[in-house]
């Protein structure tokens, strides 16, 4: 019976993931097509990745979509992490429900979170108008009446929205963090910003790193709060791959969505293996 059960378990593990991966086994296999047909297979070629790096629509896009994720990552490290000592050193009575709201933006759809700030932006936008021709009057110097989303939005939504999944990696190595450090190394003679250099931050390094890795994850692959606060001017790699879909389905379009898989992929493999040797450490520093 339990052999019954255990061959009837594997087969719907493999039925799930066949199910899972399937399309994109199929969309990778023919990205190498030399043909222009995704049903037909006519040979192996690297035709379509060569032709994808001579595109300069595409180009633009993969550059914005780096040095957004690129700079977010950054800054969100930064607050999130600061964000993080700061729960750290609150009672618990006060960081409970400020963690609960902390939490909210991971687990929001995205689709709500992307019409939100949409909507703050343009409302920002149309009160910066009034304030801005009212300064102008003064004759100080002069700021541009006119804003609209584009670059600047797009980082602004990337960077609120990574921010808490800094604070949810960091958080765990602050509780792991003996407290006495800290003062031990503030008795010795340092001050507080050579306490956080040289105790706090080496402590809490592994969850700093496993911090921006997941938060460039998220910034590399997100599609729907970028569709809304992007603007016309700026456009992601996921961006474009909507738009070029709208028109045909070329291997061109799975020559890219093959990197990009494969970007993504390599990257939550590093999160994994970082997360597994920090277990293996921890655990083994228990035993002794």
């Amino acid at each position: 019976m339990k052999k019954n059960n255990s061959l009837f378990n594997r087969l719907f593990m493999l039925l799930t993931f066949l199910f899972l991966y399937a399309p994109i086994v199929l969309l990778i296999v023919f990205s190498f097509n030399s043909g222009n047909s995704n049903m037909v297979w006519k040979g192996f070629s690297l035709h379509w990745y060569a032709k994808l790096f001579h595109n300069r629509i595409i180009m633009q896009s993969v550059y914005t979509t780096l040095l957004v994720s690129l700079l977010a990552t950054v800054i969100a490290t930064v607050a999130g992490t600061f964000a993080a000592i700061g729960f750290y050193a609150m009672r618990r009575r006060l960081r409970t429900p400020l963690m609960t709201v902390n939490n909210i933006p991971m687990m929001n759809a995205d689709i709500v979170t992307g019409v939100s700030m949409c909507l703050l932006f343009v409302a920002f936008f149309n009160g910066w108008g009034s304030f801005a021709a009212w300064f102008n009057s003064l004759g100080l110097f002069r700021l541009p009446t006119r804003l609209t989303m584009g670059f600047g939005t797009l980082l602004i939504a990337h960077i609120t929205f990574n921010i808490p999944y800094v604070i949810l990696s960091v958080g765990p190595k602050l509780r792991q963090m003996d407290r006495n450090l800290v003062d031990a190394a503030m008795d010795l003679g340092c001050t507080w910003m050579q306490a956080f250099q040289k105790v706090i931050i080496p402590e809490i390094k592994p969850g700093i790193v496993s911090g921006a890795l997941t938060a460039f994850t998220m910034s590399i692959d997100d599609f729907v709060i970028s569709y809304f606060t992007a603007g016309s001017s700026a456009s992601t790699l996921a961006m474009t791959i909507y738009g070029m879909t709208k028109k045909k389905v070329t291997p061109e379009i799975n020559a890219i969505s093959t990197l990009l898989f494969v970007t993504v992929l390599i990257l939550l493999a590093v999160i994994n293996l970082r997360e597994a040797r920090q277990e293996h450490k921890l655990a083994a520093e228990q035993r002794r």
